[in-house]
């Protein structure tokens, strides 16, 4: 086993993220970041922005991000792992080139980075790879000395990420009245994406119809539901669905969509559902409003009992798993044998996103993979 607090030869860990608004004035700002290059105009960013307006123009995942920051430090010190952490957003404040660029001016040079996105996808791994090939170019061009930069493997199936998950829909299943709980249907819920992205993410291998996008959120809620199974005896009917489309209608998304799917299963007889947002590793905007406000104000009308679960966030096993990720990584890199932990049918993902994985629409460079653009 290799030794639980050498990180070597890491010297710093990225928390790689989205970013969202801290106030009204940021929210037409922040989305013509998202939607940069795509033309879309202003007024249309508008009312784009009326969900964040809904919640005072305050998206809640930077306040997310920094309680994981804050478990992150907590449990590397109670270990005795010697990693400064840093916090980079893609869309907004604290911008990934300035976080990068702060870690080379303090002596930074191999950094691992931790996306907060558990699944190979597009816009959940290759983008966040081709915004730190940007970062890099841009110091590269400032003359700088460039780290090299590895990313920490897809965690979807951790017991780390998982067992705060299951958690959440057993505590949401104790909510519901004794008279519906047991029939409660389990509604595992990720955002949508164009199916012609779902059917590419994944190593070339593995693609197919809605390639290792949909078998790895089908594998963790298979695993979930089945931890649930075991501890509480019922066998819950379960199904994968999606959430918070967007773009043409005429481009085919991922279905069902939540709402819809809520309105067949109490079609269907259903008495309750448990909604749990495992696509998402916190309670970002999208669990808010698609979840808490748009698929909630549909179980009301329909007179459908719901209850939503948690997500992951700063749970501190959650912050235990990435310590453990980094660790086997780590190892890894100094040319040790390593047993990665993982559950499940399919096993640990790649430690290097290889040729032909999640490939982007048009070609860009990317870093942290076998064609990246900086070693």
């Amino acid at each position: 086993m290799p030794d639980a607090r050498d990180v070597t030869p890491y010297d710093a860990l990225l928390l790689l993220s989205f970013g969202g608004p801290e106030g009204p004035d940021d929210v037409v700002p922040f989305l013509e970041n998202v939607t940069r290059g795509r033309g879309i105009p202003k007024e249309r960013l508008k009312e784009v922005g009326q969900h964040y307006f809904l919640f005072g123009g305050v998206s809640p995942i930077n306040d997310q991000n920094r309680a994981l920051l804050d478990a992150l430090r907590k449990d590397f010190a109670d270990h005795g792992l010697d990693l400064p952490v840093y916090w980079g957003n893609r869309n907004w404040a604290p911008y990934l080139t300035d976080t990068l660029r702060e870690m080379v001016r303090d002596g930074r040079r191999r950094v691992l980075v931790l996306a907060t996105s558990a699944y190979a996808s597009y816009s959940g791994c290759r983008q966040y790879r081709e915004n730190l090939a940007d970062a890099l170019a841009a110091l590269e061009s400032e003359g700088l000395e460039l780290p090299r930069v590895d990313k920490l493997r897809h965690y979807f199936n951790h017991p780390g990420f998982l067992e705060p998950m299951i958690d959440g829909v057993l505590r949401s299943l104790a909510e519901l009245d004794e008279d519906v709980r047991d029939g409660a249907h389990l509604a595992f819920s990720t955002h949508s994406i164009p199916t012609a992205s779902a059917d590419t993410s994944g190593p070339a291998r593995d693609h197919g119809d809605g390639g290792a996008y949909v078998r790895q959120h089908l594998d963790a809620a298979k695993l979930i539901a089945d931890a649930v199974r075991e501890r509480t005896g019922v066998d819950h009917p379960w199904q994968l669905v999606y959430q918070s489309r967007s773009g043409a209608p005429h481009i085919p998304w991922l279905e069902p969509d939540i709402c819809d799917h809520l309105e067949e299963r109490h079609a269907a007889g259903v008495p309750a559902v448990v909604i749990a947002p495992i696509g998402f590793v916190s309670d970002h905007m999208e669990v808010l409003y698609d979840l808490d406000t748009e698929a909630r104000a549909t179980a009301e009308e329909l007179g459908l009992p719901m209850r939503r679960s948690a997500t992951v966030g700063a749970d501190p096993r959650f912050a235990a798993a990435v310590r453990e990720l980094i660790v086997e990584r780590a190892a890894a890199e100094r040319g040790q044998e390593v047993t990665p932990c993982a559950l499940g049918a399919l096993g640990a993902s790649h430690d290097l996103c290889p040729v032909g994985c999640c490939p982007a629409r048009a070609p860009r460079p990317a870093a942290a993979g076998a064609d990246s653009t900086y070693a």
